[in-house]
């Protein structure tokens, strides 16, 4: 009976060495897997110079109202203008139902309406009037728009007109008129000054 007793334990003893060296071999394999594949995906992260590219830093301070510039980021043009007082009041004068898209696209502010004060909302939930802030890429086939440099047309509302199908855009960067199905793109953004502004 002892005997018997004696085998059983170690049949059970047996059986549990092998369950946990099957246990630790499999887990030396995930970990020895990992080690292998991590500096594999680690090495398609961007480098450094990727990522400072992901930002611009712009001067604002030369700007003076009325006027309007155009900055490089990821490739696209930024439109900034410091608009007017009047500018300012006709745009938020506008009520959203007379809108094309009634869509803020503002990445800082994602799926609100396209209020003036929506569209001109920094990344630290800042509205700034006095200072519009967009991607310069036509929502409808891509082509850049006109506006920002003086004496270019402006169209209808006194904002963007893409020349090449004639999608109207206002002070406020919102469709207005034309075949562009949405305002134009407010891209993230962070003031880091009065007169500095981060882009991206």
């Amino acid at each position: 009976m002892t005997t018997s007793d004696n085998t059983a334990d170690g049949d059970v003893t047996r059986r549990d060495f092998i369950h946990m060296s099957h246990i630790m071999a499999t887990a030396a394999a995930v970990g020895g897997g990992a080690a292998v594949v991590w500096p594999a995906v680690h090495q398609m992260n961007p480098d450094a110079s990727v990522l400072a590219l992901s930002t611009k830093e712009v001067d604002l301070s030369t700007i003076s109202v009325g006027q309007a510039i155009k900055v490089m980021w990821q490739g696209k043009p930024v439109f900034i203008r410091r608009r007017t007082p009047e500018e300012i009041a006709e745009a938020e004068a506008t009520p959203v139902s007379d809108l094309i898209d009634a869509n803020a696209r503002n990445d800082n502010l994602p799926g609100v309406d396209a209020t003036d004060t929506d569209r001109v909302t920094s990344r630290d939930g800042q509205a700034r009037p006095e200072w519009m802030i967009l991607v310069g890429v036509c929502t409808h086939l891509g082509c850049i728009p006109l506006g920002t440099t003086a004496g270019e047309n402006r169209g209808e509302y006194n904002g963007w007109f893409c020349p090449c199908h004639g999608s109207h855009y206002d002070v406020s960067g919102r469709i207005r008129k034309g075949p562009a199905p949405e305002n134009l793109l407010i891209p993230p953004y962070e003031f880091i000054s009065d007169t500095v502004v981060k882009i991206g």
